[in-house]
């Protein structure tokens, strides 16, 4: 069975998209004979980062990295660039070892919203992490094609799924709220944008499901929004089932697994048209894509549920599984040829557009 170690600063007790898609990866890929292992903060002595309490930054020791890096595993993926991220960079480096990474948080944008600092000192910073592998992991073409714009090289794609078992549509809360509801899931922080959602002057009621430091000033501001707290995914599909509309209001995610879960749910979605949002729902007629976000969340109330679920079916963890392990197959191939080899490649060869392209092909010959 192949060995897979993952280095992430992302896990639990957190609930975030990233931490779930880790957790559902692991579990699909046994059905490959791949085995996935993690590295985390509660591996090593950890502390609650500012602002983000549920997060831990982990003291991640060089030596300790490194005996796990240097253990018999056939890959090392690194999931973020936190310290345990950075500490398994530098011991690949060290070691020689072939690693990949995923790019799964617009944490340029994240600081800029919170601080105020240009997007230009991150993107420099990130770009110095990814740019050290073989590859690096994205999950949505539109931002795949900005990190390429960016500098970042060697870019592959890697969607994500939708456990189809637990999202689908399901007996519904007897809600007491008047109709049409409006639902907004997920973290509630600043860069979320949740303020946006609730702001809108629209019909019915407005429900938010989820927690995050920026729910007693929402709460405040928006006394006449539903706060419902942290769910369990069976209860969030029960929401989504019940909803009429998701809204999702933010600008920074690269990706969006809530819109997915919702779909399979048979709940349309107004959305921004941003990267997420984009490449998730794009023009496939499930959901509304609009500037305006209270003209998408009330077009998006006509939309016939069966065309969201239709839509969701094309999104697997089995598939997102398959995808990664293909990616490592690729950045693998070409560490093998080294710098030299790497020179040799017709430029076209080196650039996002190829690696991405090369997905394509794979997956068109295996009939994906």
């Amino acid at each position: 069975m192949t060995r897979i170690l993952v280095a992430t600063d992302a896990w639990r007790p957190q609930v975030n998209g990233v931490v779930r898609s880790l957790e559902n990866l692991a579990e699909a890929a046994l059905g490959f004979g791949a085995k996935i292992e993690f590295l985390t903060p509660r591996d090593f002595y950890h502390v609650p980062m500012p602002t983000y309490p549920e997060i831990d930054l982990a003291v991640a020791t060089p030596r300790a990295v490194a005996r796990r890096v240097g253990e018999d595993c056939d890959h090392v993926h690194i999931a973020t660039e936190g310290p345990v991220g950075l500490a398994a960079r530098r011991a690949c480096l060290r070691l020689g070892r072939c690693f990949t990474t995923s790019y799964h948080t617009r944490f340029p944008e994240y600081i800029q919203v919170r601080t105020g600092l240009p997007t230009s000192l991150a993107y420099c910073y990130l770009r110095w992490f990814h740019n050290a592998g073989d590859g690096v992991m994205v999950a949505a073409a539109s931002v795949a094609r900005e990190l390429s714009e960016r500098g970042f090289q060697r870019i592959l794609r890697w969607s994500r799924g939708v456990d189809h078992e637990v999202f689908r549509p399901a007996a519904s809360p007897l809600f007491e709220f008047p109709r049409p509801i409006f639902l907004y899931a997920g973290r509630l922080a600043v860069e979320k944008n949740v303020e946006a959602f609730l702001s809108l002057d629209l019909p019915g009621s407005k429900l938010v499901a989820g927690d995050g430091p920026a729910r007693p000033w929402l709460q405040q501001q928006f006394p006449n929004a539903h706060f419902l707290g942290m769910k369990t995914s069976a209860e969030l599909a029960a929401l989504y089932s019940g909803a009429d509309v998701l809204v999702f209001p933010s600008r920074t995610d690269t990706f969006g697994l809530v819109l997915v879960e919702a779909m399979a749910c048979g709940l349309p979605v107004a959305a921004l048209p941003v990267a997420g949002p984009l490449d998730v729902v794009g023009s496939s007629g499930a959901g509304v894509l609009s500037e305006d976000l209270r003209a998408a969340a009330l077009a998006a109330l006509a939309i016939d549920r069966r065309i969201p679920r239709a839509h969701a079916a094309n999104f697997t963890w089995r598939a997102c599984a398959r995808q990664f392990l293909d990616n490592i197959a690729i950045a693998r191939s070409v560490k093998v040829l080294g710098e030299a080899g790497r020179r040799r490649l017709a430029p076209r060869e080196t650039d996002a557009n190829f690696w991405m392209g090369r997905r394509s092909s794979r997956e068109k010959a295996a009939g994906r």
